[in-house]
This record gives structure tokens, sequence and C-alpha cells, in this order.
């Protein structure tokens, strides 16, 4: 962690520590909690503003700084580098088919942490690109009620197996299982034709969760009547457009109202 991370507009500035383990920790809002797990390259201005707006629906938000320099807006060299520093990190396993990053079982306990704040039935979790598997594996911590699904990337891969691999462990999937099959539920986001996020993975998500996966699918096709480049990746941030009727405003209101329904107590 570096010894003075940089302050971000709209949000409190504090320290995560998890054993030996230490992240800046941005804080917004008030009510229940949301743990914010960034994309590559990090924290971006979009990331930013979007957490905001999970706070401004009235939610206490969690966002670790996990790599990146928080409030620098992306560029190809910077993603790219990134992304390469992810891919030799010991936390992060981004061809690991059976397993889960060591720094999702982390994060559980940010998770931990943010329920004890805040109270309430639970947490929830939203994990983006390279993070967006990670709210399955933070599934397995009982505190997180409502996980989301953003683009999940990881593994990384042009196999079959490794397009619909989940990045959990046999155990891991089993209390998924469980959990799913006891009510708790998980959204999933991505655009169609998006290579870092195939579609086999929302098949397998399918079939392992029944009706307790719902995968929201945007058309970012050839022809497509939004206009959306089949480039698109970043549901909730980059590729966000903010207009009433447009497929991921819908998206990104579909993920309140899903916090809403699996967080405020009844």
């Amino acid at each position: 962690m570096p010894s003075a991370a940089p302050s971000l507009d709209g949000f409190d500035q504090t320290t995560f520590t998890d054993g030996d383990a230490h992240w800046p920790l941005y804080r917004a809002g008030a009510g229940p909690a949301v743990v914010v797990l960034h994309e590559v390259p990090g924290i971006t201005p979009p990331v930013a503003a979007f957490a905001l707006r999970v706070a401004g629906a009235g939610f206490s938000v969690y966002m670790p700084s996990l790599f990146g320099t928080p409030g620098k807006p992306f560029t190809v060299g910077y993603d790219i580098a990134q992304l390469a520093r992810a891919c030799i990190s010991r936390e992060v396993y981004v061809l690991s088919r059976r397993g889960s990053s060591p720094l999702a079982k982390r994060m559980r306990a940010l998770c931990r942490h943010a329920h004890a704040e805040q109270g309430g039935p639970g947490v929830g979790v939203i994990g983006m690109c390279l993070t967006g598997n990670f709210a399955l594996s933070m599934m397995v911590d009982p505190s997180v009620m409502a996980p989301v699904l953003s683009q999940p990337s990881l593994p990384f891969g042009f196999t079959r197996r490794h397009h619909e691999a989940l990045h959990l462990d046999h155990d891991e999937l089993l209390v998924v299982r469980e959990r799913t099959a006891e009510g708790v539920s998980v959204l999933g986001l991505r655009f169609t034709h998006d290579v870092l996020c195939p579609g086999a993975r929302f098949e397998r998500l399918r079939a392992e969760l029944g009706d307790g996966f719902e995968g929201i699918e945007i058309n970012s096709g050839p022809g497509n009547p939004h206009g959306l480049p089949r480039a698109a990746h970043s549901v909730l941030a980059r590729d966000l457009v903010d207009e009433v009727g447009h497929p991921t405003r819908a998206a990104l209101d579909r993920v309140l109202g899903f916090l809403d329904e699996r967080l405020r107590e009844t």
C-alpha cells in the first residue's frame, strides 16, 4: 500500500487491514453495506462515479483500492500495465478454473467488517471484470446477501473449459449452490459479444444455480439497436450510457433494485 493514497472527491478515505495486508479504503453514503470491487485498471473516474451512484441510492459503499492509482483515468497503456501486474500477482489466479483467487478470500473479511459496522440482513458485493468472479467466491461468507457479477472475466483462456469455468473450487461451488437453494440470488451482467466474459460462463451459472441466477445480457452484436461497439465490456462504468431507455442504464437500475430487495430490512 502506498504511504499516502490519493483522495477521491465524495469519499472518505481510511485503510482496511487483513492480517499483514493493507488497502486504501474509500467510503461514501449511509445505509446497508455494499462492497464495490473495481475493475482493471483501478478506481477510474467512471468506477468512482458508479460507486457514488450506489451511495446516493441509500447504501454505505466500501471500495478498496486493489491495484492501480485511485482517480487516474483509463488509457490503453495504463490498462495493459495494470492487467500485466495482476496477471503475475500471487493474489490473483487469472488462469485458475477450479480455485478462487487469494484476494477474493481476503475480501470476505471486508464483508464481515462492513456488515458488523452497518448491520442489517447482510452485505452487497459488486465485482467487475477481473473482480467479477470475486463476488461469487465471497458469497461463501454468510454476510454476503446480494452478489453482483459484472462482466466476470476469470479465468482467462481460450478453451471451452476456461470459458465456462467459474473461478471456484468444488467446495466453494457447493456452498454457493446451497445458498442459492436457500434463497440468496446472484445477479450477472455482460455484453453479448464480450470475449473476456463469454456466454458459456453465464450458461454454466444458469446450469449450476437455476432460478438462483439472474443474467442480464446486453446485445453488442453487429447492427445492435443502440450502436454499442462489439468491444463493449464495462457494463456499469466505462461503457455505461446513463440515459433512460438505454440497456446499460436499465442494467444499472436493476443492480440498484437488486440491492434494495436483498439488503433492506422488511
